[in-house]
Formats: C-alpha cells, structure tokens, sequence
C-alpha cells in the first residue's frame, strides 16, 4: 500500500528510525482502525520484492517495519530474506490472525477481538501489544499474556480516541501488575508519520 521512512513510535522499539512497509490487505475490520484504506488489497498494486528491498537499502537507519492491513496474509519469508541479506533487520506487527511466515528479528502480536491469534504464532511474540478499548479488555489482555513465552515483553496501549479516559485506568493497572508496561503512540504526539 505504502512505504516510508520515519521514527516507530510504538512499543518496544519506540524512537528507532525505521523504513515502514505497508501491506494492503486485511479481513480483521477494527472499527478504530486509522488505515481502514489499507483493507482492500485490489486497491494497491503489486510492488516487485526487488524493488522494496531497493527502496528500503537507501536509508541510512537499516532496521523495517512491515505492517498493514495484515502482514500475514501473505508469504513474507522470500520479502524478509532479502531484507536480511542487505543487513537490514525485519520487524512485523500483526493481529497473529494467520501463522507466521518469513524470517524476522522482532515479532509484535497485537491481537485483536474481531479475529482471533492463530495459536502458533504465541510462540513467535516478542512484543505483545494490547490497545485498551475499555475496561474489560485488561481480563482480555491477560489472556494472551499467558499464551506467549516468558521473553516477551507485555504491553498496554490505549486506543487513540479514548486514551484521556484509558490512561489513568492503564497507569494503575500497570502500577499493580508491573510485569505490564504502557505504549503509547508516541508518533501521534509528535506529529510524524
């Protein structure tokens, strides 16, 4: 759909400059969604791997992010090998909605209500990433938290348009049960893309 070169600002890797690769395509449907245009995948051409790699290798920070949409609707391993051939290093985020292809040096699960994790991708997470919706999502959130392995790192991110609300619940949360830690879009504040 898109690619750019910018600061993640988001999770684990917040504040690393980082080439996003964005991947139309995504049958999950979160109403809060701020790239509702990226679902279709008709409405974005084929972009040659090649080309992506090339595009990716002209910036001076040698680490990708590819997003969506759902990353893992499609085979990413021949897209991430090369990638990694170039010394760039590969990180996904997704709904885990689809078991994991290609080869990756940092796994964000964001697991969404509308579509469930594929079980095999806990595995796979180094980062989970919960957006608070409301109250009830803490419960959902400790859920997938006890599916993913002992390395990964357990996030809470309020959705955007409700994160005045969220954010104290989130901080007292997080202040009785530390192995959380909180995400913010920190691009958002920034103004950057």
């Amino acid at each position: 759909m898109e690619a750019f070169y910018t600061i993640q600002g988001e999770g684990a890797n917040t504040g690393t400059a980082a080439y996003f690769i964005r991947l139309g395509g995504c049958d999950v449907g979160c109403h809060w969604c701020d790239v509702k245009e990226s679902w279709d995948a008709e409405q974005h051409p084929l972009t040659l791997t090649e080309d992506i790699v090339s595009a990716a290798n002209s910036y001076p920070g040698k680490t990708v992010v590819i997003t969506g949409g759902e990353p893992l609707l499609y085979n990413l391993a021949p897209l991430t090998s090369q990638l990694q051939q170039e010394g760039i290093k590969t990180l996904v985020e997704t709904s885990g909605a689809y078991p994991v292809s290609g080869n990756w040096d940092w796994v964000c699960l964001s697991p969404k209500k509308f579509k469930a994790p594929d079980a095999s991708v806990y595995p796979f997470a180094d980062e989970l990433k919960v957006v608070i919706f409301n109250k009830s999502d803490f419960k959902w959130a400790e859920a997938h938290a006890a599916q993913v392995g002992e390395h990964c790192k357990l996030y809470l991110q309020p959705e955007w348009s409700k994160a005045a609300d969220l954010m104290p619940l989130i901080v007292e949360y997080v202040k009785q049960n530390p192995k959380w830690r909180v995400s913010l879009q920190t691009h958002k504040y920034m103004d950057i893309p």
